[in-house]
């Protein structure tokens, strides 16, 4: 068949991460699942559920409306394609699951769904739920390498992990202004949110933070040290397998380069204005989810490279005689030196030299 009557027919992909011939080089099935559509959604709506049964257990709302709401959201069904178009409209999407879930709803209910927040609230909690379980991927992935000599998992790696867990996984609730204005003048408000971090599995925090993203950033910041460390081995393995060291070998002979991640777009995200910040929050958006994904892939892919990585013994030693032993020589020629000595005089004194090598060895070197 000529050339030009070959047709290859499949979706063209703008992110390496969404397309089917790369997206396995740059993250996993598990972390992608973590960022799809349907989990997002179905993020939102565990938040709506958490939030109704956090408002009816502080009796901010009345306690069998909260059980009853619940209920409905365990049922609900969303219109993906309704969803999409409406969110091209509002910017959010938030507000258009609310519209589909308050239309499953019955009237005397569906005023109490989505009591009290604000669509910044929602869409940080989900990021924040998403976020928790692309960490909890993290995690073992890493710990899985403590197997292999050149890559040790450390106490300190595991205390950072927690560290993150507990200071930057804050959930968010706030209302429109990031006030709590809306439940009350009382300390309403601030139970509910406290009741709704535990529901969430998310730490409640001193005070709101919508305009004080750094604890995104440190998350970020966090996936791009751990990033720069492998990609740091990844350098190292292309180095030494290169053809004059030849120390080691990769797996089937493939390249050891690892991919590179985008977390500091999320510094940028910290400049943001009054108390509800309009839009430099939503590079948060891309900035996580990519993240993620990407130290997942490298994860991936340093595991593949490490576990079928052929040390070569031969080329060790070939390369460590290279220098005739100079570099291990300091001593004996500090020695020498300082005693105005031949440095062959100062060696053949010595035990650990006299005990390994004859005289005319070290001659020779």
């Amino acid at each position: 068949m000529p050339c030009s009557q070959i047709i290859v027919s499949f979706v063209v992909s703008i992110s390496a991460l969404d397309c089917r011939i790369f997206r396995t080089l740059f993250g996993t099935e598990e972390v992608r699942d973590t960022f799809t559509d349907e989990t997002y959604a179905n993020v939102l709506v565990q938040t709506e559920a958490a939030l109704a049964r956090a408002e009816s257990k502080v009796e901010a709302i009345p306690p069998e409306v909260g059980d009853a709401i619940i209920v409905v959201l365990r049922k609900v069904e969303l219109d993906f394609d309704r969803l999409s178009r409406e969110t091209q409209i509002v910017g959010y999407p938030v507000l258009p699951l609310v519209m589909q879930l308050v239309e499953n709803t019955r009237e005397e209910l569906s005023k109490y769904i989505h009591w009290g927040a604000s669509t910044q609230d929602f869409k940080t909690d989900a990021s924040m739920l998403q976020t928790e379980r692309g960490l909890q991927l993290v995690n073992p992935m890493a710990g899985r390498t403590h197997l292999q000599h050149v890559l040790p998992c450390t106490f300190g790696y595991k205390e950072r992990i927690c560290e993150i867990e507990q200071r930057y996984l804050l959930v968010r609730f706030g209302g429109a202004a990031d006030t709590l204005a809306s439940l009350g003048r009382d300390r309403t408000g601030i139970r509910v949110r406290a009741q709704l971090a535990k529901e969430l599995g998310l730490e409640d925090p001193m005070i709101t933070w919508h305009v004080a993203r750094d604890n995104i950033a440190e998350i970020l910041n966090f996936l791009a040290v751990v990033d720069g460390t492998l990609g740091k081995i990844a350098l190292d393995i292309i180095l030494i397998s290169s053809n004059e060291p030849d120390e080691v070998a990769a797996p089937f002979g493939g390249a050891s380069k690892l991919p590179r991640d985008s977390a500091f777009l999320g510094l940028d995200a910290m400049v943001v204005d009054f108390n509800c910040a309009s839009g430099p929050w939503h590079l948060e958006w891309m900035a996580i989810p990519e993240s993620s994904t990407y130290v997942l892939g490298a994860l991936h892919q340093t595991i593949f490279a490490l576990s079928g990585l052929c040390v070569k013994d031969n080329s060790l030693k070939k390369n460590l005689h290279s220098a005739r032993g100079l570099i291990v020589g300091e001593t004996a020629c500090k020695s020498a030196s300082e005693q105005d000595r031949i440095l062959l005089d100062v060696l053949k004194e010595s035990t650990e030299a006299s005990e390994n090598l004859d005289e005319s060895t070290l001659a020779v070197h």
